[in-house]
C-alpha cells in the first residue's frame, strides 16, 4: 500500500526535494509532499480515498471530518468510498474550521449536528505533529461523537496516537523528512532560497519583512 501511495505522489509531481521548505509547524526543511498537486488529479485522489477508508467497516462509518483545507477534500473522497461499500444509506463528510486565536477547531454551517452521538472518522493528508487532527478530535469529543479512527495520507513527523488524543491512527505512509528549528536550521545558514511555492514560505518572508 505504501509504494502505491508513494507512486501516486511521484506521478502527481507531488514530492518537492532539495529545496527550503518552511512547514506549518514553523520548522524548516529541505523537503516536501505537496498534496495539493494530487488533488487536481481526481482518479489518484480517489484512489487515495479508497486505500483510507479501506480500514473501516463501512456500515459502522456515519461521517467522515476532516480540518481545512486538505482535509476537505479528504473527506469528500473517504465517504464516497464508505458509502460505496454500505449495505444502505449514506456516509456524511464535512469539515472543522479554524475558530479564535488559538486555532482551535469548530464544526460551523450546521455541521455539528452530524457529529453529535454519530460514529466518526477523521482524515488529514499530511501529519508532522499531529496538532490539526488532536483539535478535529477535540471537536468531535465536544459533540459527543464516537471516534473510530483517524486516518492519514502521509505522518511525516513520527506522530503517534498519544498526539492525537489517544485515537486509533491508520497512517498510509509514513516518511521521514529532515526538520530544523529557524535558529538552528542549516539551510538558512547557507543562504539557502526560502521555497515561496509550497508551505509557508511566502508568509514566513513576508512576516520576516
Amino acid at each position: 500500500m505504501s509504494n502505491e501511495v508513494m507512486r501516486l505522489l511521484a506521478d502527481a509531481g507531488a514530492l518537492v526535494t532539495n529545496s527550503h521548505i518552511v512547514y506549518t509547524s514553523g520548522r524548516h526543511g529541505s523537503a516536501y509532499i505537496n498534496k495539493d498537486a494530487l488533488y487536481v488529479h481526481t482518479e489518484a485522489t480517489s484512489r487515495v480515498g479508497e486505500l483510507m477508508a479501506a480500514a473501516y467497516d463501512a456500515d459502522q462509518v456515519d461521517v467522515v471530518a476532516g480540518p481545512t483545507i486538505g482535509g476537505v477534500v479528504l473527506s469528500q473522497w473517504v465517504a464516497y468510498h464508505l458509502t460505496k461499500r454500505r449495505k444502505s444509506g449514506e456516509t456524511l463528510a464535512v469539515y472543522a474550521e479554524e475558530e479564535g486565536a488559538e486555532r482551535n477547531r469548530l464544526f460551523k454551517r450546521g455541521y455539528d449536528a452530524h457529529i453529535r452521538g454519530k460514529n466518526v472518522v477523521i482524515v488529514e493528508d499530511v501529519v508532522t505533529t499531529g496538532g490539526s487532527v488532536a483539535k478535529v478530535v477535540e471537536a468531535v469529543k465536544a459533540l459527543d461523537g464516537k471516534i473510530l479512527g483517524a486516518s492519514i495520507l502521509c505522518n511525516r513527523g513520527g506522530v503517534g496516537e498519544e498526539a492525537i488524543g489517544k485515537v486509533k491512527l491508520n497512517a498510509l505512509t509514513a516518511v521521514s523528512l529532515d526538520s530544523y528549528p529557524e535558529d538552528d536550521c542549516p539551510l538558512c545558514r547557507d543562504g539557502v532560497p526560502v521555497n515561496t511555492k509550497v508551505g509557508k514560505g511566502k508568509a514566513y518572508l513576508a512576516a520576516r519583512a
